[in-house]
């Protein structure tokens, strides 16, 4: 091994630890941004005032924001340093497992500023915001990886089928999980700014659906955790997670009831009994074609059926809202 290569491997392993830091950092800095209303701070992109890329005495933003937002984007700065020093480490120490790693760090931090800057310049509109924190999780992921490999490459082990299926609806879940934190921020109060667009989803609705999702996370994670030592206590705790999700999401039945008795001309009593009834066949297909998907494909493929079942809720209740009241204003 020669000096150059030594060298690049001591090296890679405290960058790769501080690239790992300041992804992380982003995301908390990012926190502040949304928190303290300087989402729009700077308002333009990449310049943070009209003529300055840096905040200028007596702006209208105020200085406080307009600096908290700054920082926010000198940080992207130090994190473009430290991928290079990451990719110039991995290609000095001839490590050829990090550097779709390595390469993909460098280009995902230009990714983020050209996002960053879309969502300036589209006034801190939801979409854009929400991807920009995805990006952002898939780099950490990714920062991650490549931290947790500095030493010596890994070696995959053939694991269990049951293990392997866990371990693929754990991930999938803990996205979906992240998702719908983004459609909770994205209808919540901290937009960044007081005059940003919002989903517009009702945020009890998605506040719900999103714990339920994290507390079903919680019993897969149980059930990886505890699965090989305590299977019956891990057993016990995915059960839990599934029986307090599915409460959770019960608690928005009574909307569509209400929705649809005021919509009948039909008691209340055979509105339910007929809802009721289309539940039950569209749980039984939902369930079939699941089991029928998961027989033919995967598992991943077929617990996708129930990620957009999921995620379309919330647009559902948002229409179902919506004319609720253009309902009752018409009765008016």
């Amino acid at each position: 091994m020669s000096r150059t290569m030594r060298l690049a491997t001591r090296v890679l392993a405290p960058a790769s630890g501080l690239l790992l830091f300041l992804q992380a950092a982003l995301v908390v800095t990012g926190g502040a941004v949304r928190l303290t209303g300087s989402g729009l701070g700077c308002p333009t992109w990449p310049e943070c005032t009209p003529g300055s890329y840096t905040p200028v005495p007596h702006q209208a933003e105020g200085q406080l924001h307009a600096w908290i937002e700054f920082g926010n984007r000198l940080l992207t700065f130090v994190l473009v340093f430290a991928s290079i020093a990451v990719l110039i480490a991995v290609l000095r120490a001839g490590r050829k497992d990090l550097r779709g790693l390595a390469v993909g760090q460098f280009l995902g931090i230009f990714g983020q500023g050209v996002l960053g800057g879309i969502t300036v310049l589209t006034d801190l509109n939801p979409i854009p915001v929400a991807g920009h924190l995805l990006l952002s999780i898939i780099l950490i992921a990714g920062a991650t990886s490549l931290h947790s490999r500095r030493h010596a490459p890994v070696s995959f082990v053939k694991a269990p089928s049951l293990t392997s299926k866990i371990s693929i609806t754990h991930i999938a879940t803990s996205f979906l999980v992240i998702v719908l934190g983004t459609l909770v921020t994205g209808s919540g109060p901290h937009a960044g700014d007081l005059q940003a667009k919002r989903f517009g989803f009702d945020i009890r609705t998605v506040a719900w659906i999103h714990a339920d999702a994290v507390i079903f996370l919680l019993g897969i994670t149980a059930a990886i955790l505890f699965g090989e030592t305590h299977k019956y206590w891990a057993f016990g705790m995915f059960s839990f997670g599934c029986l307090v999700a599915g409460i959770g999401t019960s608690f928005i039945t009574p909307s569509f009831f209400n929705a649809a008795s005021a919509r009948s001309e039909f008691p209340s009593a055979v509105v339910i009994g007929q809802i009721g009834l289309i539940n039950n066949f569209l749980i039984f297909g939902g369930k079939w074609v699941i089991a029928w998907t998961a027989q033919f494909t995967s598992l991943a493929i077929a617990l996708l059926i129930p990620a957009i079942m999921v995620l379309s809720v919330p647009l559902f209740t948002k229409a179902l809202l919506s004319g609720n009241a253009k309902g009752q204003a018409e009765e008016k």
